[in-house]
């Protein structure tokens, strides 16, 4: 077990490379990066130019101020209406002087030691950014997964018992209604119903707890924070336990036409016996284990509108808003962060298999 640990940690470096390439490939041939970003919003703002790019040093300044007296005599005006050497500088400042595969070699060492460096355009560190709108997502990702889970299991098993009946029918319907729904437009309409939109005033529109979360006792706190989660939680989680409660419902199935089942029914053993002292361990093996995947799925990737509609400040969001102004320490260091995370999960999702059934062992592959 040891042994295959170790190899799949190994085999982490090349495939977090190779994303890392992949990405930083695609997004340096999309048009407008930071220095146009920045150039565009000196050019489009109408604010004075050394104001913008402080964080360049006086050099800047001087440059500008040095090439504006010049532009005058000689007529050149650089990109954007500014002077060569003031868009060189921006250039030197984001690193965009060097060739891409040495800007991609430094990035990666910096990372290697998980150096994120600081926003473009936040004055930030990256990791204080992602730290700070980390409890948010982690909030809607974890309670989100739970319930979904909560709910999609038992559901599951009891579909699979009752399979072809009256409730199988019934539930399959309100599940497929439920899974053809969009989350964020449900979330639309749970606002205009519950969070003062045009019927009840129920629910706040607003953060992750009240202005007044601190003053407020413990058991406070607790009502506040779920309060806040309520809304986004639900409009997460109706369209989300679709497949995994067929998916729950097709591997009891298929495990209660085992003959091992037949089995165990002839020598008298009750129903809840044979289902969960039985059947279970084998049926749950694939659902269980997926829940890693499942949590960082909804993590990183199935909050952002939800984020939006209800003005929450998360990772989503922050992605979302990197990209739009082509921060690219903020979009790399996100994206190095939740590869590894991810890739990581992928471990503790097939180890998982054997804490479901010990049964399952990685010894043959060490060999």
């Amino acid at each position: 077990m040891l042994a295959y640990i170790v190899r799949r940690l190994f085999l982490i470096v090349p495939t977090l490379v190779g994303i890392m390439i992949i990405n930083f490939a695609v997004i340096q041939s999309a048009p407008g990066g930071p220095v146009e970003q920045l150039i565009a919003q000196i050019t489009g703002a109408g604010v004075d130019v050394t104001t913008r790019v402080t964080r360049a040093g006086s050099d800047i300044a001087a440059s500008q101020q040095s090439k504006d007296s010049a532009g005058e005599k000689s007529g050149y005006r650089g990109r954007q209406g500014l002077p060569e050497e003031f868009v060189a500088e921006i250039e030197k400042m984001y690193g965009f002087d060097q060739p891409a595969y040495l800007r991609f070699l430094k990035m990666m060492r910096s990372y290697a030691t998980f150096d994120f460096g600081n926003s473009f355009f936040r004055d930030q560190k990256v990791v204080d950014l992602v730290l700070d709108k980390m409890p948010v997502s982690i909030s809607l990702g974890l309670w989100t997964t739970l319930l979904v889970y909560l709910i999609s299991i038992p559901l599951g098993i009891a579909k699979a018992v009752r399979d072809g009946s009256r409730f199988d029918v019934w539930t399959s319907g309100i599940i497929i209604v439920g899974n053809a729904i969009p989350g964020f437009l449900f979330a639309v309409l749970l606002v205009v119903l519950f969070a003062g939109g045009s019927y009840f005033d129920w629910f706040p529109l607003r953060g992750l707890v009240s202005d007044n979360w601190s003053e407020l006792s413990w058991p406070g706190r607790i009502a506040d924070y779920f309060w806040h989660l309520t809304l986004p939680i639900v409009a997460m989680v109706v369209g989300g336990f679709a497949t995994l409660t067929m998916l729950t419902k097709n591997s009891f199935l298929d495990q209660i036409n085992q003959q091992y089942v037949i089995t165990a029914r002839a020598k008298g053993l009750s129903q809840q016996r044979v289902l969960y002292g039985h059947v279970f361990r084998n049926a749950m093996l694939i659902v269980i284990a997926g829940f890693p995947s499942a949590f960082i799925g909804i993590l990183f990737t199935g909050a952002l509108l939800i984020e939006v509609i209800f003005s929450l400040d998360g990772l989503g969001l922050l992605g979302f808003e990197a990209a739009l102004t082509r921060d690219y320490p903020v979009m790399f260091g996100s994206l190095f962060f939740f590869s590894l995370l991810g890739l990581l999960m992928n471990l503790v999702g097939d180890l998982s298999y054997t804490l479901v059934d010990p049964r399952i062992s990685f010894e043959a592959l060490e060999t």
